[in-house]
């Protein structure tokens, strides 16, 4: 999508060897160093405002795939991962240097969210094999998500755990979640190969059975990447200090068993049999350990579970989520961001346009009726509860 500015000059590719064998990754074209040293890192397009960092294997078939996502400005081939300054391909595919192929992604966060592109990296990987991807074998293509902060750890995460508890794999997914490191830019003939050599690319991909195992996998989801996973809202200025979590005695003086039980020790209240699961009225249900805002009754719905369910939660911030194989299964554990209670799971068969089901007990819950909210300090949320 773009020239990288550093001093490398590549022989043309025409003067390199003839066309590769189905599956096997074109001979490398090798590349004349005239002053490494010198090299800078990609700064990234002028409308650019984020950026992304995803291994996947081969990073032509990343590049490409990830490129053509709505908001993205620019994707771009390079190595991340290992200790070495200015790592050339030479060294990466010669085992001498600890790099994956990486593509670094820039976008426009107003047009994609991080999330989305997360669920389109997904769609472009075999994230059950650790020992590279499809017909390109070996440490320098394995996958991993490269993540820049605590937001994109979270998300990443939380993305990791619904795709293990979805049941689309018959393996675990043992794609890792790496804090980044210094990413440095791919030879310039890498760079928008799938367009500069698309007989050499298209030859290539077809026969690594890459195509093939991604079509098994998703189907005529493949290419169709969720709009968002995070939750419908952000509040401004929300302060989750004003809910702040009781001392441990005091938890245990103002819960009963069940609550106790459920919150603090991960367990689950049976269904059918629990105060809010056939309960309609409007308003707020807050967490019953320190009252922060959790769920609205706009978003309730009868799943026919037993247990109180929702399509999303009622701010941005109002849940996290975490990988739960206590039962010898993935699930995607719930859990409130301020006083950490357990909530329930989240599972993706809701009718919401996120597709997701909150499934919550009920003793986890406090509701408080819209009529109410002003009185018990929940006036400034009132909002969320229009249609």
């Amino acid at each position: 999508m773009r020239t990288i500015g550093f001093a490398l000059v590549a022989l043309l590719l025409a003067a390199c060897s003839g066309p590769a064998s189905a599956g096997a990754r074109p001979a490398p074209i090798q590349a004349v160093d005239s002053g490494l040293d010198g090299l800078e890192p990609y700064s990234g397009p002028v409308d650019a405002k984020a950026t992304a960092l995803f291994a996947g294997g081969c990073f032509w078939c990343v590049e490409s795939g990830l490129e053509h996502v709505d908001g993205v400005t620019d994707a771009v081939s390079g190595y991340i991962g290992g200790p070495e300054r200015l790592p050339t391909y030479e060294q990466v595919s010669g085992h001498r240097t600890g790099h994956l192929e990486a593509v670094e992604v820039w976008y426009d966060p107003e047009v994609v969210s991080y999330g989305t592109l997360v669920e389109a990296f997904w769609q472009q990987i075999d994230p059950t094999d650790g020992g590279g991807q499809f017909a390109d074998r070996g440490h320098q293509y394995t996958t991993a998500i490269f993540v820049q902060d605590a937001d994109q750890r979270a998300i990443a995460e939380a993305s990791r755990a619904r795709l293990a508890a979805s049941g689309r794999y018959d393996a675990p997914i043992v794609t890792p979640i790496r804090d980044a490191s210094t990413w440095w830019p791919a030879e310039e003939y890498h760079q928008d190969f799938h367009t500069t050599n698309p007989d050499r690319y298209q030859r290539y991909r077809a026969g690594s059975g890459r195509d093939r195992y991604l079509k098994r996998i998703w189907g005529d989801q493949l290419g169709v990447y969720p709009p968002a996973i995070e939750p419908r809202a952000t509040i401004e200025g929300l302060d989750l200090s004003r809910w702040p979590k009781p001392e441990t005695a005091a938890i245990e003086a103002m819960l009963d068993d069940l609550q106790l039980r459920v919150t603090q020790r991960d367990g689950t209240e049976p269904p059918f049999r629990n105060r809010y699961w056939d309960h309609h009225a409007e308003g707020l249900y807050v967490d019953v350990v320190s009252g922060e805002p959790l769920f609205g009754s706009r978003d309730k719905f009868d799943s026919g579970t037993g247990w109180p369910s929702f399509t999303r939660p009622l701010w941005s911030g109002a849940v996290t989520e975490h990988t739960d194989t206590a039962l010898g299964m993935a699930r995607v554990e719930v859990r409130s961001t301020g006083a950490d209670s357990h909530l329930g799971h989240v599972f993706p068969d809701g009718p919401g346009p996120d597709g997701l089901r909150y499934c919550i007990n009920s003793a986890a819950l406090r509701f408080v009726p819209r009529e109410r909210l002003e009185a018990d300090g929940y006036g400034d949320l009132e909002g969320l509860l229009a249609n």
